[in-house]
């Protein structure tokens, strides 16, 4: 390959990736309309999948001529769809709920680590600290509890003077480990 042919766009192809990309813009901005915002959120290991397949086929779309636009268009419409019918499967039939869906799990609370937790997330007590520091928290006795939730992301709950309301919490695994031990036997 010659160094001038890595660093060369022609007229065509600027007016190609630029129509190319205007149109899958266009194209996803219809069907996220149509199939609401939940389309790009990042609530499940699904979602997170769906925005990968789609940038995917983005690059692919706009940068070559195969697939061509109506291709890429098309194969987002099917990625759509599909996120659509996970999504009704996820609401309506609750044993495949679980199949499909990650649960956050607790990976501590009270000042306390969860090993157990932390080795089933495949994370070590500095990846937790280097989120509670990202959190401004100075001292453990500042938390009520770290999550892993679905996304991979870390929820960092601080303690405060208010009763927590458990509803919050009963979606994640171990959740009975958010009571104080000392609070477990009354």
């Amino acid at each position: 390959m010659k160094w001038e042919t890595w660093f060369s766009i022609d007229w065509q192809q600027v007016l190609g990736i630029s129509l190319s990309a205007l149109g899958f813009y266009l194209g996803l901005m219809l069907f996220t309309r149509l199939m609401g915002l939940r389309s790009f959120s990042k609530l499940s290991s699904h979602d997170f999948a769906m925005t990968v397949g789609i940038g995917s086929i983005l690059a692919s779309t706009v940068l070559s001529d195969r697939p061509s636009l109506l291709q890429g268009l098309f194969a987002v419409a099917v990625l759509f769809l599909i996120q659509g019918m996970v999504s009704v499967i996820r609401r309506r039939v609750k044993p495949l709920k679980s199949l499909i869906d990650n649960q956050a799990i607790i990976l501590m609370a009270h000042g306390e680590y969860f090993s157990d937790n932390l080795k089933e997330a495949n994370l070590t007590t500095s990846d937790v600290q280097e989120v509670l520091r990202k959190n401004g928290i100075k001292s453990k006795t500042e938390i009520f509890a770290v999550i892993m939730e679905t996304t991979g992301d870390m929820s960092v709950i601080k303690n405060n003077d208010v009763t927590p309301d458990w509803t919050l919490f009963n979606d994640i695994r171990d959740s009975e480990l958010l009571i104080k031990p000392n609070d477990r036997t009354s």
